[in-house]
């Protein structure tokens, strides 16, 4: 059989189709490369390995799979061991004003005892970083952190956060308890996907006060939240991020009686020489904001 072929197979078996495994193979192939491939894989065995719409495997195909997984999921780690424990390479991934803004400087400063290594980032909401994380396709994640992570996840809490409500300045609310004595809030709630954990958060702290108000407009990012707010089109549920002014014609309402979020590190497993070094130039990075 040949081993390239095998290769391919393992990335589309991992990740549920040939789109996604062209999305994670680590080296540039288009797709119609890999399925023609894979149909040479196929004739030479003489087995149907996948169905294709929807995937699935086969029994064939799965049986393939538990063979050659092992070998090609330990190669990184093999490498690893080789270099003398230090990775050459490190994916990361972040929400894209921490990618923006923070991550140049860090990597800066990693890079002083790295100096071959080779960064790649991905962007994301919380939600969607943990995924990434769970399936292997970043190292670390710079995200909210929960006070128990999902089992196999370890972290390293950063920096906490203040709640704030995002209100135009010429609004005429001057605090967020003259929001919470109305007998309805009519102004429209900005805010992230309800699916992701801050949402969620401040939904049940608005629960203990009593006070129903639920998103309006759902927006993908804290930059998207501070624009539609600018705009006059709501109100914006956000938090304080050291030293980055507001628009022009954003105030901020702090919001006294919840608790902060926390922004940490994600990672799993062990932690290597490499992910040491960016957790505590990631501690100092902090330091240097607060």
């Amino acid at each position: 059989m040949n081993v390239h072929h095998l290769e391919l197979y393992y990335y589309v078996a991992r990740y549920g189709g040939i789109m996604q495994a062209v999305r994670n193979i680590p080296y540039g192939i288009q797709q119609p490369a890999v399925s023609g491939q894979i149909v040479q894989l196929e004739e030479h065995l003489g087995v149907t390995l996948f169905q294709r719409r929807p995937f699935a495997l086969t029994p064939e195909g799965e049986k393939l799979y538990k063979f050659i997984a092992p070998f090609f999921a330990n190669l990184e780690k093999v490498a690893i061991e080789l270099q003398g424990g230090q990775s050459r390479h490190i994916r990361v991934g972040a929400s894209n004003i921490v990618l923006r803004e923070h991550l140049p400087e860090l990597f800066h400063s990693v890079r002083k005892k790295f100096p071959d290594l080779k960064i790649f980032l991905r962007e994301g909401s919380p939600a969607q970083l943990e995924e990434l994380l769970q399936k292997d396709e970043i190292d670390l994640a710079v995200t909210l952190v929960e006070k128990k992570p999902a089992p196999g996840i370890r972290s390293l809490a950063l920096l906490e956060l203040p709640l704030v409500l995002l209100v135009e300045k010429k609004n005429s609310v001057k605090t967020a308890e003259e929001l919470w004595k109305r007998d309805r809030i009519d102004e429209t709630l900005i805010c992230l996907p309800q699916s992701e954990s801050l949402c969620k958060k401040f939904q049940q702290w608005l629960g203990k006060l009593g006070v129903n108000w639920f998103p309006g407009i759902e927006v993908s990012s804290a930059e998207l939240i501070e624009t539609y707010v600018a705009n006059g089109l709501g109100i914006g549920m956000s938090v304080t991020i050291p030293k980055k002014p507001l628009p022009l014609n954003v105030r901020a309402l702090p919001l006294k009686d919840f608790p902060p979020v926390i922004i940490g590190v994600l990672w799993r497993g062990h932690k290597t020489p490499l992910i040491e070094t960016f957790l505590g130039e990631a501690q100092k990075h902090v330091r240097r904001l607060i």
